[in-house]
């Protein structure tokens, strides 16, 4: 089954790569964009930083790292997630999902394997480097076990970043047009660029257990940093394994809530 369903994933990437691969002058071009924005997110760091040495216990080399995590999971989203669910919400606007959910394999993977798009490996690599330039403004190297702890943050935080967008995209199945509410999600992704400490009260709660962007780039980067306590980690694979969780019983409670265009 598993290898069934890595066959599958393996078709729909490389189908995805032999497109990209036709307009190679596109590709440079949004290549060069996202570099762009990338550079654009880190204007606000700098004016920041430009009269302090460190904000709520973060220093510049420290907050790149969080700029990092950011632009790398950026990179995941806008090209592996985001363009195959937002396919989703055509198909129930238009009552076509039917073409899906009558093929032999999970609905829920291949609405969210349908497309990728490659040149956003671009923000991946642009976090590496930030990782790398944060660091040597630091004057150190992360240890192996800071690496590991972070390799596994990387998994919580996509699966966190999916189940997220799968609770938004089932929104459709109720009220079809949810384009204000990828926009408001994909705009308040934005605070992930900063250290979770700059935000108190009534945000800190929101944005470590609501919409636990704390998890997704502040904890990686203290894991890095060998600051971040075990509990924590612990509390981030569980929690995130529960958003999955519940991302799947919502995904499967909405299908039955979907009227195809024969209906």
């Amino acid at each position: 089954m598993l290898r069934r369903y890595l066959g599958l994933l393996g078709v729909q990437l490389r189908a995805s790569s032999l497109l990209a691969m036709q307009y190679r002058g596109d590709f440079v071009i949004e290549g060069i964009i996202s570099l762009f924005w990338t550079a654009t997110a880190l204007a606000p760091l700098f004016v920041v930083y430009r009269e302090r040495e460190s904000i709520a216990g973060w220093s510049f080399g420290e907050a790149l790292l969080v700029i990092g995590w950011f632009t790398l999971l950026q990179g995941i989203l806008e090209g592996a997630i985001n363009p195959s669910l937002t396919g989703v919400v055509e198909h129930i606007r238009k009552g076509t999902l039917d073409f899906v959910l009558l093929k032999p394999a999970d609905a829920q993977f291949l609405v969210s394997t349908a497309r990728f798009l490659p040149w956003r490996s671009i923000n991946v690599l642009a976090g590496l480097g930030l990782f790398v330039y944060g660091f040597r403004l630091i004057g150190r190297a992360p240890s192996p076990v800071g690496v590991l702890a972070s390799l596994v943050l990387l998994g919580t935080s996509v699966l966190l970043l999916y189940s997220l967008w799968i609770l938004t995209v089932s929104a459709a199945f109720y009220v079809v047009k949810v384009d204000n509410l990828t926009y408001f999600f994909t705009s308040i992704f934005d605070a992930a660029r900063w250290p979770a400490s700059v935000f108190r009260g009534a945000l800190a709660f929101v944005f470590t257990f609501v919409i636990p962007l704390a998890v997704m780039t502040t904890f990686p980067a203290e894991a890095m940093l060998g600051r971040l306590p075990w509990t924590s980690l612990l509390w981030a694979v569980v929690g995130s394994i529960l958003f999955a969780f519940l991302s799947r019983r919502v995904w499967l409670h909405s299908i039955g809530h979907y009227t195809s265009a024969s209906s």
